[in-house]
């Protein structure tokens, strides 16, 4: 799976640390810089590929407002949030009319800082595929699953096998199938009882009823099948 990298320009190292442990458990790859010039250099490289930069104002050496032009002259769709201070209004009205997208106020809470940065990266890419089956919604970019609103936490392999049940919806799921998805290696011998596990820990997850699946059904003899819309059959 790939995860979506984000810049952080902020010069407090708690901060530096709080945060990059937050966005990492959200699934985010997080490189930061405590300088202007630095957080420039990581943004302007070759290959740098940011979904957002989150930068703070006041930088101990330059400025928040640099780093924001450097960003949106090499990519202008990635998205800046500034962090800025709570009544430093002048400030935050300056970033945005410079091109930033969103600014959060210190102190910040961490859940809303986490929904204005995936809103942000929503309104970067609004063309987006996002997959569904029944009430599950998989969006391929961020790895992310959800039903009904909710995340649904899901391990690697789990997730590579409701993938392959969402990208094949209404059709035949066979068990080799199955085995390529979840083994790299197609050669590799994974046993039938593996595969039934893993059919039982998505169901588990997904279901509202997993003794009577209206998702992920079985196609008695032949494999598997995910249903685009759910429902009894």
């Amino acid at each position: 799976m790939t995860r979506q990298k984000i810049l952080l320009a902020e010069d407090d190292p708690l901060i530096v640390e709080g945060l990059s442990e937050l966005l990492a458990n959200e699934g985010f790859v997080v490189d930061s810089s405590p300088t202007q010039k630095g957080a420039v250099e990581l943004a302007c490289r070759p290959g740098a590929d940011y979904a957002l930069v989150l930068v703070d104002l006041t930088l101990a050496e330059g400025n928040g407002f640099a780093v924001c032009n450097a960003v949106k002259r090499v990519t202008p769709d990635v998205p800046v949030i500034f962090l800025t201070a709570a009544d430093d209004e002048l400030n935050t009205v300056t970033g945005l009319s410079m091109g930033a997208d969103d600014y959060v106020a210190k102190p910040f809470r961490p859940r809303e800082l986490v929904a204005r940065i995936q809103a942000a990266i929503r309104r970067a890419h609004p063309g987006r595929a996002t997959l569904r089956i029944g009430r599950v919604t998989i969006d391929p970019d961020r790895a992310y699953v959800e039903k009904d609103g909710r995340e649904v936490l899901l391990s690697a392999l789990e997730y590579r096998l409701l993938l392959l049940f969402a990208k094949n919806a209404d059709k035949l799921v066979t068990r080799d199938m199955m085995r390529d998805a979840l083994w790299d290696d197609a050669g590799a011998y994974v046993e039938e009882n593996t595969l039934s596990v893993y059919i039982k820990r998505l169901r588990d997850k997904l279901e509202d009823d997993p003794t009577a699946p209206e998702i992920i059904v079985t196609v008695r003899g032949l494999g598997y099948k995910a249903r685009s819309k759910g429902g009894v059959a």
